[in-house]
């Protein structure tokens, strides 16, 4: 069992009351593992005939399965063919209600497991900007979205500030996945627990207040905006939303899609009847790590609001030489739109201005000119099925194993740009030569 602040035990106890003895047994389980099968990629067959899986409730993609089964070293999931999750955050997403062709932003994005299940449901439409703030976490987050494949998504590496005051109440969905104490996830990751103080809540809860403080002004009249953490604490989740409440009574507390355990009273609170529809997941009262969140509807119908758009920055040189690129490999057809240096992307439609703001990812990075060919990218490999190139192989899973480690292989064929798969997903490009598949899978990605 991991070693808990003396602090902590005494505050869930006076939380839990009579529960508190099984909170305390659930720390003596082992800790629970889950993945969330990306439509975008897959219907999901092959990863459930290869591992033992159980459906998790408040999730229609998201599965248990046995930790020795090691998914995570599977050439699956070097596919994107899922998203290894904890389950109890599989359902923060579900209740921002996502319909295709939403504009949502996911504003706490790393590494990413939220921001591609909203990926997944906007079924590349619409658009999603997934922003984090800390650069090497904001360099994770973008490889993810490309692991799985998303062709619309922004990912930028800004403040919460510099957002709002760029983007005032254009997204009909806005997840805040707050920076937290981390208390949830003492079982998952007992180094949280040598983070952990009384301060460090303290100073967590006023950082939460500003985000979602920032977070309220770029959201929609009518729209849908989700606040979730990963800790227990009463000042991070009912007293944040107690206090948002008290500041904005254009916003009301929506009642969840899946029911967990109801969110407690504040003494000397203004919305406690509200807060009662805010739900908590406890680990000795649902298969998940601790989890709390809110939904808040901002009161009004949904409208659509002009917004300065990002114009198109591409040379006509550059477009005919990705086309030509393009009829000669794809069945497919993308829009190269935006390009830095050599580099082409088919940034999203819709994409608010971005100048000023960095940017780890305008969209899909289609790939690299140089010396007036075109070579594609990685992304534009994972965003493909095989139906969409002209020449495709279908790899064992021995040579599936060999292309990840950057192995050539023996492969006659028709010459030219070829999508590596295996089962069915997509994996990378290779070049056939007629005798060999000259491989190229990225090498800071081979194993």
């Amino acid at each position: 069992m991991v070693d808990l602040p003396q602090e902590f035990l005494a505050r869930m106890k006076r939380m839990l009351g009579d529960e508190f003895d099984a909170f305390l047994a659930s720390y003596e389980k082992d800790k629970i593992s889950a993945l969330r099968i990306n439509t975008l990629k897959t219907d999901g067959e092959e990863v459930r005939k290869a591992f033992s899986l159980k459906h998790v409730d408040w999730c229609d993609q998201g599965y248990y399965y046995e930790a020795e089964e090691r998914p995570g070293k599977s050439v699956l999931h070097e596919g994107g063919a899922y998203y290894i999750q904890e389950p109890s955050a599989m359902a923060v997403v579900e209740n921002l209600k996502i319909e295709e062709g939403d504009m949502v932003l996911d504003l706490c994005a790393a590494p990413g497991g939220k921001s591609t299940q909203i990926a997944a449901k906007l079924n590349s439409t619409g658009l999603l900007i997934a922003n984090e703030i800390i650069p090497s976490r904001a360099k994770i987050l973008s490889q993810n979205i490309e692991r799985m494949g998303v062709k619309n998504c922004i990912v930028l590496n800004e403040s919460p500030k510099s957002l709002a005051d760029r983007f005032c109440g254009i997204f009909d969905k806005i997840l805040v996945d707050a920076p937290c104490s981390g208390e949830g996830m003492f079982r998952k990751n007992p180094s949280a627990i040598d983070e952990w103080s009384e301060d460090n809540v303290a100073a967590c809860k006023q950082r939460q207040l500003d985000i979602l403080e920032q977070a309220a002004t770029m959201l929609k009249s009518g729209g849908r905006m989700v606040y979730s953490t990963c800790t227990f604490s009463l000042e991070e989740n009912e007293e944040v939303i107690d206090e948002f409440l008290s500041r904005h009574e254009d916003f009301e507390v929506a009642p969840p899609v899946f029911e967990f355990c109801k969110g407690f009273p504040i003494k000397g609170g203004t919305r406690n009847e509200e807060l009662a529809l805010t739900n908590r997941i406890f680990p000795h009262k649902f298969v998940g790590e601790g989890h709390y969140f809110a939904v808040l509807q901002r009161k009004g119908s949904l409208e659509k609001k002009s917004y300065s758009r990002q114009s198109p920055k591409i040379s006509p040189a550059q477009v005919k030489i990705f086309d030509d690129w393009q009829r000669q490999n794809l069945n497919i057809q993308f829009a190269a739109n935006l390009s830095f240096g050599d580099n082409l992307y088919a940034m999203p439609e819709g994409t608010p201005k971005l100048n000023g703001l960095k940017v780890e990812r305008a969209g899909l990075h289609l790939g690299l000119i140089l010396k007036n060919r075109f070579e594609p990218s990685h992304s534009l490999a994972l965003a493909l099925n095989t139906s969409q190139a002209k020449r495709s192989l279908n790899l064992t899973q021995e040579e599936a194993v060999k292309y990840i480690g950057g192995q050539t292989l023996e492969r006659e064929g028709e010459k030219g740009w070829s999508l590596a798969a295996y089962d069915g997903i997509t994996l990378g490009w290779c070049k056939l030569d007629g005798i060999y598949a000259k491989n190229h899978y990225p090498k800071g990605l081979r194993r």
